[in-house]
């Protein structure tokens, strides 16, 4: 195997489906209750504020009923052990990473236990609910909505990841569906760059043929497996 320093990992809805988490349109889920547009949006919030926020509420109190799972703990394992540099970035608005054990998560697309002021546009640490409009922690103004990032919006530290996907030796995409801009476009970004580039993903994502290896299967399987080809290749 090629010597590997310089990794950058994009996770998806994919990895946290198997701690029971609804991936974006899973049969029954919340998502197939509400029109994306209605939910997802900053027009729809400006429509209708008390339901996205009690939908966000509720996705917010649906973390609690859920743990991290193998996937999760071994990335943890794979940060604290390996000795070059590592970017975790993922897609997804739960703490499941950081219950996994790891320390540093760039949340592309917001969190759920974080709220934005749209007052004074400060972010807080949030676990509360939010339709009863409560005051920001800073302003005190009642104009708090989830720090998540909504369609039409700019996801977050995107110069941070195209200068780690332009160093990186290894990119892997784990759980994701290759449908979803400008993460999607991830593992096209680094192979322009000369990084290798792994899926590692239940199913063929549609950006499948875009990687060197694909392998498929649970999450909680791969990325154990995967994690200690790693971690044994770098002690050798």
């Amino acid at each position: 195997m090629t010597e590997i320093n310089r990794i950058v990992i994009l996770t998806g809805a994919g990895i946290s489906a198997e701690s029971g988490i609804d991936t974006f349109r899973s049969a029954g889920g919340l998502w197939e209750q509400h029109k994306v547009e209605d939910v997802a949006t900053p027009e729809g919030f400006a429509r209708d504020p008390d339901l996205v926020l009690g939908f966000y509420d509720m996705r917010r109190e649906a973390l609690s009923k859920v743990d991290p799972n193998p996937a999760h703990r071994a990335l943890a394992k794979l940060e604290a052990e390996f000795a070059g540099e590592l970017l975790l970035v993922t897609q997804n608005v739960d703490d499941l990473h950081e219950r996994g054990g790891s320390r540093q998560v760039l949340h592309m697309h917001g969190e759920l236990k974080s709220a934005l002021c749209t007052s004074c546009e400060i972010r807080s640490p949030w676990d509360a609910p939010m339709a009863d409009r409560p005051p920001c922690p800073i302003c005190q103004a009642p104009t708090l909505r989830p720090d998540v990032v909504w369609f039409g919006e700019m996801p977050y530290q995107m110069d941070r990841i195209y200068g780690a996907l332009g160093s990186a030796d290894l990119f892997v995409s784990i759980g994701t569906s290759g449908a979803v801009y400008p993460a999607a476009g991830f593992v096209q970004e680094a192979r322009q760059c000369g990084a290798r580039t792994l899926e590692l993903n239940l199913e063929p994502s549609e950006g499948t043929h875009f990687f060197h290896e694909a392998r498929h299967g649970p999450a909680g399987e791969l990325v154990p497996q995967w994690v200690d080809e790693i971690l044994g290749c770098a002690i050798s």
